[in-house]
C-alpha cells in the first residue's frame, strides 16, 4: 500500500479483522515507505497469539498505519503504545483510538523506535517489529529488547522482514514459535523464555 511519490496523496484503508471492531474499516494516508501488515498475515499472526492476546500489554514499533496495535486491542489486549517517527501517523493513530473509543488503552510516542527504548522503562507482553525494509532496524531495536526488562518472561516478540533478508539475530532466550512466507514478505514469532 505504499504510495509511489507520484500525485497527490489518496487515502487507503485499513480493516479491522478480529474482535470487537471486526469488519471496521479506518481510512490513513499512505506515505513513502508505508506497507501496512496485509489482512491475510494479520489473520495469521493473531491466530498464533490468541491464547496470549486478551490483557496484554502491547508496543507497536514503526506503527505506520497502526495495523497490528489496533488489532490487538480490537482482539482484547489491555493497552498499545504506538511508536513512529512520523507525527502524520501518529495523529491519524490518535483519531483512529478516538473513533473506536480507545483513548485511555493507548499512547502514541512520535520518535525513533530504538530512541523509545533507550528511555522507556516500561514492560510489554506482545511486541511487534515490522521497519521500513533494507533499514538494518530490527537486529538493534531485539539488541535493546534484550538489554533490560522490555519484554515478559512468556512474552511474545512479532518480526516482520523481507524475504530476501537475512533471519534477525535475536537473543538466546527468544525461541522461535512459528514462521511464515507471504509474498515479498517472511514473519517470524518469538516468545521470549523464563
Amino acid at each position: 500500500m505504499a504510495r509511489s511519490g507520484k500525485g497527490p496523496a489518496k487515502q487507503s484503508t485499513l480493516r479491522i479483522i478480529g474482535g470487537r471492531w471486526r469488519g471496521r474499516k479506518l481510512a490513513f494516508t499512505p506515505a513513502e515507505g508505508l506497507r501496512p501488515t496485509t489482512d491475510r498475515v494479520r489473520e495469521t499472526l493473531f491466530n498464533w497469539l490468541a491464547p496470549s492476546i486478551h490483557g496484554a500489554r502491547c508496543l507497536d514499533l514503526f506503527a505506520g498505519s497502526g495495523a497490528l496495535g489496533l488489532e490487538a486491542l480490537s482482539r482484547g489486549a489491555a493497552s498499545c503504545d504506538f511508536v513512529d517517527t512520523s507525527a502524520g501517523a501518529a495523529r491519524q493513530i490518535g483519531l483512529h483510538l478516538q473513533i473506536l473509543q480507545a483513548g485511555a488503552m493507548a499512547r502514541c510516542h512520535v520518535m525513533p523506535a530504538l530512541a523509545f527504548l533507550q528511555q522507556s522503562t516500561g514492560c510489554h507482553d506482545i511486541v511487534f517489529i515490522d521497519p521500513p525494509f533494507g533499514k538494518n532496524l530490527v537486529d538493534p531495536v531485539c539488541e535493546l529488547l534484550a538489554g533490560a526488562e522490555r519484554v515478559a518472561p512468556g512474552g511474545f516478540i512479532y518480526i516482520e522482514t523481507a524475504v530476501g533478508d537475512p533471519a534477525p539475530k535475536v537473543p538466546s532466550n527468544w525461541r522461535l514459535h512459528r514462521e511464515k512466507v507471504a509474498g515479498g514478505v517472511a514473519y517470524r514469532l518469538f516468545e521470549k523464555e523464563g
